[in-house]
């Protein structure tokens, strides 16, 4: 069960040594410039990933004045239905490379951070309140009968401090309560506020000056496609 204090997916690394790593997330853009991510997206990759973009742009501005419920639904279909789930060994050479969204689009191929990672930045762009959401790594049980477990990442959205969150998986398509999802154990989740431990009331870490070094990274290459 997930608390608001607390088949393919992500590359199977050592629990431990993604917690040893992660710190604390950032907050939603403070600017962006998604005119120029619709020109680097043209002179990189080519008219097809301007294409992409351009519909991604008309979703944030279509999502803006819905409710979050339908917000959450349209992106995880959008994302879902765009990227094909693939190892980042097979995509980028390297064991564990979190994608900016417009690289996932280009690509249209990632692991389970790079979906939770492209709908998290979408929805922020949108609209939803960060404190809603958090980036949620779990131990997603491996077949219905088995015992055997490994890593994944979702995203969480949590629409009251009590709430039931709803799960965006690229597992499972459809949108779920966490109540529905028994195959997935919260390990640690994080947003711009701070990083949960299990299901702890308390977070482990508020300082938002300390970030994940591949966040950290992350953060600069979102920075240089327009998400500032």
């Amino acid at each position: 069960m997930f608390h608001r204090s607390a088949a393919q997916s992500g590359s199977p690394r050592s629990f431990a040594l993604i917690l040893a790593t992660l710190i604390v997330c950032s907050s939603a853009p403070a600017g962006y410039d998604l005119d120029r991510m619709q020109q680097l997206a043209l002179q990189r990759y080519g008219p097809h990933t301007a294409d992409t973009v351009v519909r991604w742009r008309e979703l944030i501005d279509q999502l803006k004045p819905l409710p979050d419920i339908e917000k959450l639904a349209r992106v995880n279909t959008f994302f879902n239905q765009l990227v094909r789930w693939r190892q980042d060994i097979d995509i980028w050479q390297q064991h564990d490379y979190w994608a900016t969204p417009l690289e996932t689009m280009a690509r249209r191929e990632g692991d389970c951070e790079d979906f939770s990672i492209a709908k998290y930045m979408t929805l922020l762009l949108a609209g939803v309140e960060v404190d809603k959401m958090r980036i949620t790594y779990v131990k997603a049980q491996v077949g219905p009968d088995s015992n055997a477990n490994q890593a994944h990442m979702v995203l969480a959205y949590y629409d009251s401090g009590s709430a039931d969150p709803l799960i965006l998986d690229n597992m499972i398509t459809e949108l779920r309560p966490a109540s529905r999802r028994p195959d997935l154990k919260p390990v640690f989740s994080f947003n711009s506020q701070g990083l949960w431990v299990g299901t702890a009331a308390a977070p482990a870490s508020k300082d938002p000056a300390a970030r994940l070094s591949r966040w950290r990274e992350l953060l600069q290459r979102m920075a240089a496609d327009g998400l500032d």
